[in-house]
């Protein structure tokens, strides 16, 4: 059997240090510390090199196979099935898949040092300082990560790129929604708001970055503005879910550690199932991907509890979560809402609705309806054609309103102004007449002669 190219290079050094220890060069205190061993190990050495100076160096021991050695040919095998199949996967992701579809029953710490001896995948780089991670809250549903992630997610056509809009729970890393868009739009983060509202019901606090849609940002790279909402922001504050801003990207890592994710697994699934078209990517995502992710990265809560909130099923997402903005009726009966215009047809009871104060709600479905009060006015497609059919009802909200919470509305207009200490608890007895106002005299007049 052949010695390995390590025992070689191992018996040339002791070789080396040997001869110039016999030379005088060295002695052989040196010559065995140079060597790190005790001096009477290289007594010993110096004997089997005198004896054979050929075969006495070499370590015996490596003659002989180890009995945790891997077969060769299943290490051939995996090394072939990474280049034929699986080029450009990372180690982590290959394993997974070689285990589970081709039998491959290496551990993972073999397969990447076999993959990086091979040339097929580079090693990592060093990792830089140490960093603490925040610890993730405590209940599924406490708090929702939303992002937009832009790439050539579909491999086959490098030409292209798509949006992943991907929402996570912090407290279990379960993906709760992943689609991909041709964009990042309010259009798309409205219907993966309106997905996860009907599957689970409502967060805590969503987390997003400044996106235009997100927040309105009066400064590059300053505070948003919480006065000046957005259409998102207008949706979160009537349902009463807290939306918090990211300042970096540091700040949302678990999110980001989830783009990575899936950049380093769905675009390869991807070019392995040959798509090339958004409606199949999506159909692979829900019915393949999302299992499968599930199985390999979530995780329990720390408390058993669900924070979401549960619709009942006379909420209506689609009223909540439409886009709504103020309009005056002209006079024409035409409502004009970001150029499409709503032509009124004439209302039970009223003469002409020009003057109106209405409400225009833009919904997901692309139609549009007008409001006044909880009636509606009409209903029309994206391009301003009336709809013919039953009128919808005015948006529920899935809480009973009460005062002090964002969404309700209080019973008395002034019911927001605070009530003045100093007239609490009198009587109207003791509050003194208007004086611009004399008090009238109640009762007839009764003639008065002389001598009364």
């Amino acid at each position: 059997m052949e010695f390995a190219v390590a025992a070689v290079e191992r018996a040339m050094t002791y070789q080396q240090v040997i001869m110039r220890a016999l030379a005088g060069t060295w002695t052989w205190l040196k010559a065995a510390d140079v060597l790190d061993i005790h001096p009477r190990s290289l007594r010993r050495w110096r004997a089997r090199y005198e004896q054979d100076p050929v075969l006495g160096l070499l370590d015996r021991r490596r003659r002989r196979p180890s009995h945790r050695t891997a077969p060769r040919a299943e290490v051939q095998r995996v090394l072939h099935l990474y280049r034929a199949r699986y080029t450009g996967f990372n180690v982590r992701h290959f394993h997974h898949l070689a285990r589970r579809d081709h039998g491959v029953t290496l551990s993972y710490s073999f397969v990447k040092l076999a993959l990086q001896a091979a040339g097929l995948v580079p090693k990592g780089r060093a990792r830089g300082r140490h960093r603490r991670r925040r610890e993730p809250r405590a209940c599924f549903g406490e708090l929702l990560h939303l992002d937009g992630s832009d790439h050539a997610w579909l491999a086959l056509c490098p030409g292209q790129r798509q949006t992943l809009v991907a929402v996570i729970d912090d407290a279990t890393k379960r993906l709760l929604y992943a689609q991909l868009w041709p964009e990042e739009t309010t259009h798309a983060v409205l219907m993966a708001l309106h997905a996860v509202l009907a599957a689970f019901g409502l967060p805590m606090a969503l987390y997003t970055d400044r996106a235009g849609w997100a927040f309105h940002t009066p400064t590059a790279g300053g505070r948003v503005d919480r006065t000046h909402l957005t259409v998102v922001g207008r949706i979160l504050a009537r349902l009463g879910i807290d939306h918090i801003p990211s300042y970096s990207p540091q700040a949302r890592g678990r999110v980001e550690r989830l783009n990575r994710t899936l950049q380093g697994r769905l675009i390869n699934e991807l070019r392995l199932a040959g798509i090339t078209t958004l409606e199949a990517a999506n159909a692979y995502l829900r019915e393949q991907f999302l299992p499968d992710y599930h199985t390999q990265f979530t995780r329990p809560p720390a408390d058993p509890a669900s924070a979401f909130v549960p619709l009942g099923d006379t909420v209506d997402l689609d009223q909540l979560l439409a886009d709504e903005a103020e309009r005056v009726v002209g006079r024409d009966n035409v409502v004009s809402f970001e150029g499409v215009a709503l032509p009124l047809a004439k209302q039970p009871g009223r003469r002409s609705c020009a003057g109106l104060r209405v409400t225009v709600r833009h919904h997901l479905s692309r139609e549009h309806t007008v409001w006044r009060g909880p009636q509606c006015l009409g209903r029309y497609d994206a391009t301003g054609r009336p709809l013919a059919g039953p009128r919808p009802r005015a948006p529920k909200l899935p809480w009973p309103p009460h005062r002090g919470h964002p969404a309700s509305r209080p019973t008395n207009a002034r019911a927001h102004v605070a009530p003045d200490a100093t007239f609490r608890g009198r009587r109207s007895r003791d509050i003194p007449p208007h004086p611009s106002r004399p008090r009238r005299r109640r009762g007839p007049r009764l003639p008065v002669g002389p001598g009364e």
